[in-house]
């Protein structure tokens, strides 16, 4: 897609937005705002920012994605098959394992992600690691999608996937700490967002369409369910290990005592 149509298209997106936030500002609040050219300039940015970086996943991202999922699955880079045999499911350990390493290392850079957790550090008074809470999500983000790809070759049906992981987060927000209950629930949201969303739906979508009997409509969407899900459970077991350490912590503290 041209440079030209993508900042057309960025340009009709960010109006309604600049409409309503221009519009209740003079129409209901009724004040002036400050700095009107600084934020008129920021409009401009983000007009500009959000155009060249959909030209970059339509050129990169998406295209890497897919091409990454096709050569990892194909004929020819798989192990060689006996005549008669059936293609088994570990033959695509290459693809787990791309899953898993990729899912792990953008959610780690993710923009938003890293934003959340410095300030969820902030907020809990050190209580909270930022790092550790990003390496918790990015282990539940990387788990999420290498099940996904998993899901993919097995052809597998995505309800029952989505089910059981729905319950085992029920069941550790009945058993994990309050206080972090919101913030694991956040993380799950924060994780889908610049960079993980594209390469995780050109992957999905890849693999299905490269896999024999593969739909890539039925087949290729999902992941990026089981990728919110996951990170929600991972940030929840590492509030629960870190209550079980500071209890057995303060057990010995007092066993000294005595």
């Amino acid at each position: 897609m041209p440079l030209f149509e993508i900042l057309a298209a960025t340009l009709l997106d960010i109006l309604p937005i600049a409409a309503i936030i221009f519009g209740f500002q003079y129409l209901v609040i009724r004040k002036k705002i400050k700095h009107l050219r600084q934020v008129l300039i920021g409009f401009v940015m983000v007009l500009f920012g959000l155009s060249f970086f959909l030209l970059g996943l339509e050129q990169a991202l998406f295209p890497m994605g897919g091409l990454m999922a096709e050569q990892l699955s194909s004929e020819a880079f798989l192990p060689t098959l006996l005549e008669g045999a059936q293609r088994h499911w570990t033959d695509y350990y290459w693809v787990y394992l791309f899953a898993f390493t990729i899912g792990a290392s953008t959610t780690i850079a993710e923009p938003s992600l890293i934003a959340v957790s410095l300030k969820a550090g902030e907020i809990s008074g050190g209580t909270i690691n930022p790092l550790m809470l990003r390496l918790a999500v990015a282990l539940g983000m990387a788990f999420g999608i290498t099940l996904g790809t998993w899901r993919i070759v097995m052809g597998y049906p995505l309800h029952w996937f989505v089910l059981g992981a729905y319950i085992l987060v029920i069941i550790q927000t009945l058993r994990s700490p309050k206080s972090i209950i919101p913030l694991a629930f956040d993380s799950g949201g924060v994780t889908t967002s610049t960079i993980t969303v594209p390469i995780i739906a050109a992957l999905g979508l890849g693999l299905a369409s490269a896999i024999p009997g593969r739909s890539p409509i039925m087949d290729g969407f999902g992941m990026i369910a089981l990728a919110c899900l996951f990170p929600i459970i991972t940030v929840m077991g590492y509030a629960q290990i870190a209550a079980w350490q500071e209890k057995r912590k303060e057990k010995s503290a007092a066993l000294l005592q005595e």
